[in-house]
């Protein structure tokens, strides 16, 4: 095999253990009723890509583009908004779906609040959509972000009102030091990933996700034959996953996870097959800074163990090849900026489309000429000059 892609596949069993009714379309409807409600919501477009997935031998592609999600460049702030709205609202005795923006920040609820802090770590994009949310009810928050972040992401969640630092640990280690910190001081800890006694908050995190999904599905211009998702901890894969296994049922498309290979933890979970995570220490060097993640979500996993069919992992340079012909794609398809993280599931994709010594990858993913398949662009350029140097080259 390719050096430089790795593939573990999944047969499943037709029985399953876990329900899929926390992510279905009813919930997603009232996931997006409460987003709709905040005056920064506008539904996200789904580029659709013809010439360009002719070029790569595909029938069609489909992109997601969450660089238009509220003003700040990516999907995190729809988990982030959702899990504090749920939080403040069961605060006040209500419940979140029958609650919406205008009296969470009303005056009472904000005298009620003032005094919350909410703290998390992230690689960015997830740390500004949790300070964002904070603000927008009154409440404070703490952000604290791995080793090597880049400071045009840390001072974006400084922008968005969060008491912000980048710490000398690796993003693990980071989860670890925001949890201690929550513990000791009474904040409330807002991390999408979950482990033993933290498994609430991350699944309001993950439907937060369901509104972006629901968008899609009710965009596609026809039924996709593979989802490509990209995964960090994996708390969007599994929910999107969940989600349009929910709607499509026994005609779930082919849904493949994909991670860099210096952070493979759901390939290495999928490939050992014993019943246990996987995970990867020390550092996770790769530009895809929002996937640098070593440990699955609990609750992601038990997810996608039994809605995914393939776990790749791959190589920094798919990533940016595939940042590049988003920016520039084939004839008049419209361009998309695209992260690094954003544009990986893409790039990967189109290696394995191009790419001879990915003939038996290409062939296990069932991927030709009448193939349909879905991404989402989960961030635009969030760390512009690094965007600017991948895409032109330098």
């Amino acid at each position: 095999m390719n050096k430089n892609f790795r593939i573990a596949s999944i047969t499943h069993n037709a029985e399953k253990k876990i329900s899929l009714q926390d992510y279905c379309i009813d919930v997603a409807n009232n996931v997006r009723k409460y987003h709709k409600s905040f005056p920064a919501y506008c539904e996200t477009s789904l580029v659709v890509m013809t010439n360009t997935a002719t070029a790569l031998g595909l029938a069609d592609i489909y992109i997601k583009n969450e660089d238009e999600r509220f003003g700040l460049h990516a999907f995190k702030v729809l988990g982030g908004s959702f899990a504090i709205g749920n939080i403040l609202a069961r605060k006040a005795g209500m419940n979140v779906f029958e609650t919406d923006y205008n009296q969470l920040i009303s005056a009472e609820m904000r005298a009620d609040n003032k005094n919350l802090t909410f703290i998390t770590a992230t690689d960015g994009n997830h740390g500004r959509g949790v300070a964002w949310s904070a603000t927008q009810f009154g409440c404070k928050s703490i952000v604290y972000m791995p080793k090597g972040s880049a400071a045009e992401r840390l001072e974006n969640i400084k922008n968005a009102g969060a008491d912000a630092s980048i710490t000398d640990y690796n993003y693990d280690d980071t989860v670890r030091l925001a949890t201690q910190q929550a513990n000791e001081n009474g904040y409330i800890l807002v991390q999408d990933t979950a482990f033993d006694g933290y498994t609430e908050i991350p699944k309001f995190i993950m439907q937060g996700y369901c509104t972006m999904a629901l968008e899609a599905y009710e965009q596609l211009p026809d039924n996709p034959t593979h989802i490509f998702l990209q995964a960090g901890v994996g708390s969007m894969a599994a929910a999107v996953a969940a989600f349009f296994a929910s709607v499509y049922k026994e005609e779930r498309p082919i849904i493949t996870i994909v991670e860099p290979l210096s952070a493979d933890c759901f390939y290495r979970t999928a490939a050992a097959c014993d019943g246990k995570l996987h995970c990867v220490d020390g550092e996770m060097n790769t530009i895809m800074a929002g996937l640098a993640c070593g440990e699955p979500c609990s609750i992601a996993w038990d997810i996608l163990s039994e809605n995914a069919d393939h776990f790749i992992a791959f190589h920094d340079e798919a990533a940016a090849n595939g940042m590049r012909l988003l920016a520039k794609p084939f004839g008049d398809d419209t361009p998309v900026v695209a992260g690094e993280s954003g544009a990986s599931a893409f790039g990967c994709v189109a290696e394995i489309m191009t790419n001879p010594q990915l003939a038996e990858i290409k062939g296990r993913l069932q991927l030709n000429n009448q193939s349909k398949v879905l991404f989402f662009n989960t961030e635009g350029a969030t760390d512009t000059e690094n965007y600017i140097r991948i895409v032109n080259g330098y």
